[in-house]
């Protein structure tokens, strides 16, 4: 076995050992779930910055710099200024709402602030946060597959079973706790990874006589153009399309709920600045090692292999093999980081939302953290399924999760930033605009319809209208 590969079932055994030893700190629903709500700035931050770009940011982005050249700089803008409002419109507000409702979750939180009797809110939320997560999972497995097989040659189908079954172990017995302090860790390679092995690459390319713009023009004029070489609303289609993913910021769910875990609102400011000093460097960089890997590899060279395997080969060349491994992991760490979260938010979301709250089920704190146990198991068993499918149908990692954080986006995007910054905003048009972000994203994204827009834009603007529109007509609440 070579070093890499040592390193690297070295930090599948730490991330196991860190479940193991959370299980202590899991006496209660919150700890499970929110880790008490004792989270510094610091671990905040890097576990939301690990949590938010996954296995898609180290293996997909640079994927698509390759298949679609400059034009994917809109991505990496759009990306960055959706992290950045998300911390300056959603983050400290949430954090003191959701305190002051005692919400857990979300979901939860919308139930008790608009007063929801009906538990419809509760409903439809459950529903499209366990719908679009176990897309969102199945894509992080189905990473850890194409980066299991870069490193030991075993089939990408065993690469899925090996990355499920330690994402599922550490994330069952650990909770919340686990997530956050791993993420830490997965966080700093994750930066490291995406700073560091782009530099390494544009310094070995000095001896090269060719330029990025050069290799993109060889491959397409279409790649060499920030336009994909359209012009007039195409151009436009393009620019928005990108910018878009930086909606998405607005509502996710995984995300939003390390500003709820955060031990004090006015410890926003400082894990803020840490997130986005993560953020400017960390997206630049993954754009980068796609480029940097079309000129070192050559256009030839992803006729016949995968785009998305693009990091794990290039760190494999030019780094030492110890410090290949550390970095390789980071990009593991990137899909557990992720798959972690979303696998325990869609837990909370059936378990407290529906079972415990939804059902009106009187549960001892014993059995509830029984029932997100074995909820997580089955949640995983269904996600991993998921990825085997899209592994055999040949379903690239980057449309799966373009399409989970579209619906996500569009669902609780614009429901959150209208419940916290818009008094006039009522139950009624809480539930509109989740059912609108969940119905259009699924109509427009298997349609041609998102040939011409992107549904990450178009479902979130009917939402966010939906939101006002219904609010100004509900006689019956304002």
């Amino acid at each position: 076995m070579t070093i890499v590969g040592i390193i690297f079932i070295f930090y599948l055994s730490f991330l196991i050992g860190v479940g193991l030893m959370s299980i202590k700190h899991n006496k209660s629903q919150e700890d499970y779930l929110l880790a008490g709500r004792k989270l510094g700035p610091w671990v905040t931050a890097f576990s939301e910055r690990a949590s938010g770009e996954s296995a898609w940011l180290l293996l997909a982005l640079p994927g698509a710099a390759i298949s679609i050249g400059l034009g994917e700089a809109w991505t990496v803008l759009g990306i960055t200024l959706g992290i950045i409002a998300s911390w300056y419109i959603i983050a400290e507000k949430l954090r003191i709402e959701t305190e002051k409702y005692s919400a857990l979750t979300i979901p939860g939180y919308l139930h008790r602030k608009y007063n929801d009797n009906s538990n419809i809110i509760r409903l439809f939320s459950s529903i499209i946060i366990a719908f679009f997560f176990l897309f969102y999972v199945s894509a992080q497995f189905h990473a850890s597959g194409k980066v299991i097989n870069t490193l030991f040659g075993l089939s990408s189908i065993d690469g899925i079973v090996i990355g499920a079954i330690v994402i599922i172990l550490y994330t069952l017995m650990g909770g919340f706790f686990a997530i956050a302090w791993t993420d830490l860790l997965q966080g700093v390679l994750m930066i490291g990874t995406l700073v560091f092995l782009p530099i390494v690459g544009i310094i070995e390319l000095q001896n090269t006589d060719r330029s990025f713009y050069e290799v993109l023009n060889q491959v397409g004029e279409s790649k060499s153009s920030f336009t994909m070489g359209k012009s007039g609303l195409a151009a436009i289609s393009v620019v928005l399309g990108g910018l878009s993913w930086g909606l998405g910021y607005l509502g996710q769910p995984h995300l939003v709920i390390r500003y709820m875990a955060i031990r004090d609102p006015k410890d926003i400011k400082k894990a803020k600045l840490i997130a986005i000093l993560w953020a400017l460097p960390g997206i630049t960089g993954a754009f980068m090692i796609g480029l940097v890997a079309l000129n070192y590899f050559g256009p030839e060279f992803f006729n016949i292999n995968d785009v998305e395997q693009a990091m794990p080969l290039l760190a494999t060349e030019l780094l030492p093999p110890m410090l290949a491994g550390l970095l390789i992991s980071g990009a593991v760490a990137a899909m557990m980081s992720t798959a972690d979260s979303q696998l325990l938010v869609s837990t909370s979301a059936i378990t407290e939302d529906f079972i415990h709250q939804y059902l009106g089920l009187n549960i001892s704190e014993k059995t509830l953290l029984l029932i997100n146990r074995i909820t997580i198991i089955i949640l995983g068993i269904i996600a991993f399924g998921i990825a085997i499918f899209s592994e055999i149908t040949g379903k690239n990692i980057f449309s799966v999760v373009s399409y989970a954080w579209s619906g996500l986006g569009s669902s609780f995007g614009p429901v959150l930033v209208l419940s916290l910054w818009w008094p006039k905003t009522t139950r009624k048009g809480v539930i509109a605009g989740l059912l609108t972000g969940f119905s259009s994203t699924i109509i427009w994204a298997n349609t041609d319809l998102k040939l011409i827009i992107s549904e990450r834009l178009v479902s979130f603007i009917f939402a966010f209208i939906m939101v006002i529109l219904v609010s100004y007509t509900d006689k019956e609440e304002s």
